[in-house]
């Protein structure tokens, strides 16, 4: 990981979960972060977990995006730019993401837009100014990484997550689609999918809106752990440029789906 020490990382969705557990890791190892979240709220969550983490080799630095408006990705690729201290991205973490229980056959199309807004166009706009920063700076060995999840491999048997599915096995023919195109233009940037089972965090709260059934999802067995992902982008990092760990796949243990 040394020759990651003192480049930028974008990580998105990063005031809780899985993306605050990357971000922790990727300070640990010397990166400059950049955190986006939705709202001040989740900004501020951000900024406190940067003072947590003063005196590591790294740092973070909260920003205020919406993944789900290109107006808002683009001012914030902008306010990297400008900033003498960072000038550009060179790792790229595709995380925010979200989930609403409405099914194919009885769902709300609003609700639908959102899922594709954020967890499709979201993930494709932000590569693709990654990429852009990239390409600007002469930069060859940047690294983008999709947090996709096992339900874009395959349709679980719970109706409520069918078209959250669905986006996901967008972001699994995503990975693919931009991997060929790298190769095509002899591209020394990666990408990797990292698809987790069940990861405590709290988005089944934010899916399912009923903290009785949400805590229900993680007493079953043991979990995954934001750590655990942040393990994995740790692990695709640090191979060596002519090795693309193009998808992880992991789940806890004792899941059956």
């Amino acid at each position: 990981m040394q020759r990651w020490a003192g480049r930028v990382a974008l990580v998105t969705g990063s005031s809780a979960g899985i993306g605050c557990g990357i971000a922790r890791a990727l300070v640990k190892h010397g990166l400059k972060v950049v955190g986006c979240a939705e709202n001040d709220k989740e900004v501020q969550r951000i900024e406190a977990v940067s003072r947590e983490l003063k005196g590591e080799e790294g740092s973070l630095v909260g920003l205020k995006c919406d993944m789900g408006k290109e107006e808002d990705i683009l001012k914030m690729f902008e306010t990297i730019k400008s900033d003498p201290n960072l000038r550009g991205v060179d790792v790229c973490i595709n995380n925010a993401g979200l989930a609403h229980e409405e099914p194919f056959l009885t769902g709300q199309t609003e609700a639908w837009r959102q899922m594709i807004d954020i967890n499709i166009l979201g993930y494709c706009i932000c590569t693709r100014e990654a990429f852009k920063s990239m390409k600007e700076r002469g930069i060859d060995d940047g690294h983008i990484f999709l947090i996709n999840s096992v339900a874009g491999h395959r349709v679980p048997i719970f109706t409520n997550i069918h078209f959250y599915s669905m986006t996901k096995f967008a972001v699994t023919a995503m990975s693919e689609a931009i991997r060929f195109e790298l190769r095509e233009m002899k591209s020394g940037i990666r990408i990797s999918s990292i698809s987790p089972g069940v990861v405590e965090t709290e988005f089944a709260y934010k899916m399912i809106h009923d903290p009785v059934r949400a805590k229900a999802t993680f007493t079953q067995y043991p979990c995954l752990q934001p750590d655990d992902l942040a393990d994995a982008v740790i692990y695709a990092l640090q191979a060596p440029p002519h090795v693309q760990v193009h998808d992880i796949m992991l789940r806890p243990t004792m899941q059956f789906n």
